[in-house]
């Protein structure tokens, strides 16, 4: 370690500069005073989710609740909570769907769905001023709930520690949080130890600890020790534990969460954290300066939840959620052009914005997790 820095060209020389567990790292950059999510414009400034893409997104919610309605009995209260619901964009559009459905969305119904769905925004950054009064604003999730929970894109931010595989075993990586540079740190505690071994196979191949720099970059001797490991993991056990709980809060309804995700038998050898700002994706350098996130191990969390809720799960792709609830995508027949150009053009950018939703390499390769408790659904999912 304190051999002069160029004498090994494998190693940098070590200096105290502050290097922390990914978690740690992640949670002040994203959610700590001036982090990423918690200040400015927040995250649709930077990057487009299936909610801001198009309002078929939340026309298919739509539907979901209505069928979470029917199956709870039509209760007195519908709850509605959006988790990480950045400014409120998906809670906005919920609000102009159910204000202009019919006053009777079923025969069944007693009460208008208007006038007994509560929509609760749950986010840590401040209330957006500009918010209709019609949406609640919660730092955390609430109980009892009745209704619809969905979390859409939150658990990739929930952060999370990473390892690394040596020649002795899985060891948390520590990162320099003004750089992004790693280096090896304490042998794993046996909670991580176990969700490895369960969830994230021991890897074979090799690849080297990734060194990221700020603009500029650092000072030569700022730089971490650089050691080669066998190949990285993303720590998921965060993630179930933040979503059992979200779905011990639910007391009857569906939870559902909306992200990108990997199974065991397809884990990444070298991990998904990455990095988004201004649209483009760049080095996750967790300094709040940008969006820090890595992919979620959907079959962990699924199983995580499910232990709470006591009932079986749906775990399938965006594309064929989507479609499943009317996301249709086919485009309009060119007799339409002539009998009818505008509604030809409305149709064609319609089918447009379901094909971007749907697209298996893109927002259609999310995973929709969907989690009953206490209520059967209705098939939804049936196609």
């Amino acid at each position: 370690m304190g051999r002069a820095r160029g004498s090994d060209p494998y190693r940098q020389r070590v200096t105290f500069a502050e290097r922390l567990p990914w978690r740690v790292a992640m949670e002040r950059a994203l959610y700590g005073p001036g982090g990423f999510f918690v200040s400015g414009a927040g995250p649709a400034a930077h990057f487009r989710t299936s909610v801001h893409a198009s309002p078929v997104f939340s026309s298919c919610l739509l539907r979901l609740l209505d069928s979470v309605d029917r199956a709870l009995g039509h209760p007195p209260r519908l709850d509605v909570v959006d988790v990480g619901a950045g400014r409120g964009e998906l809670l906005r559009a919920l609000l102009v769907g159910v204000s202009g459905t019919p006053a009777q969305r079923s025969p069944a119904a007693p009460v208008p769905l208007a006038d007994r769905v509560r929509l609760i925004a749950v986010e840590r950054a401040p209330r957006p001023e500009d918010l209709p009064a019609e949406i609640d604003w919660l730092d955390e999730i609430p109980e009892g709930i009745t209704g619809l929970l969905v979390a859409t894109e939150w658990l990739d931010n929930v952060p999370l520690d990473l390892a690394g595989h040596t020649g002795g075993g899985w060891r948390h990586l520590l990162v320099d949080p003004t750089t992004g540079t790693e280096s090896t740190g304490p042998p794993l505690p046996p909670e991580d130890a176990d969700w490895l071994t369960r969830w994230w196979p021991t890897p074979t191949s090799r690849s080297p600890i990734r060194e990221f720099a700020s603009a500029g970059g650092p000072e030569p001797d700022m730089k971490l020790l650089i050691n080669e490991v066998a190949a990285r993991a993303e720590i998921g056990r965060t993630r179930d534990e933040a979503w059992a709980e979200a779905v011990r809060r639910v007391e009857r309804g569906l939870a559902v969460t909306v992200d990108y995700g990997h199974l065991r038998k397809e884990r990444p050898v070298d991990g998904t954290l990455t990095g988004y700002r201004d649209g483009r994706q760049v080095p996750p350098v967790p300094d709040g300066s940008a969006d820090v996130t890595a992919h979620v191990a959907m079959d962990s969390v699924a199983s995580a939840g499910e232990r709470v809720a006591r009932c079986a799960y749906t775990l399938i792709s965006q594309r064929e959620a989507l479609r499943a609830l009317g996301a249709d995508g086919g485009r309009p027949p060119l007799s339409l052009a002539s009998q009818d150009p505008a509604g030809y053009v409305r149709a064609l950018a319609a089918a447009s914005a379901v094909a971007e939703l749907t697209d298996p390499a893109g927002l259609g390769g999310h995973w929709w997790l969907l989690q009953p408790v206490g209520v059967t659904i209705d098939p939804v999912m049936a196609r």
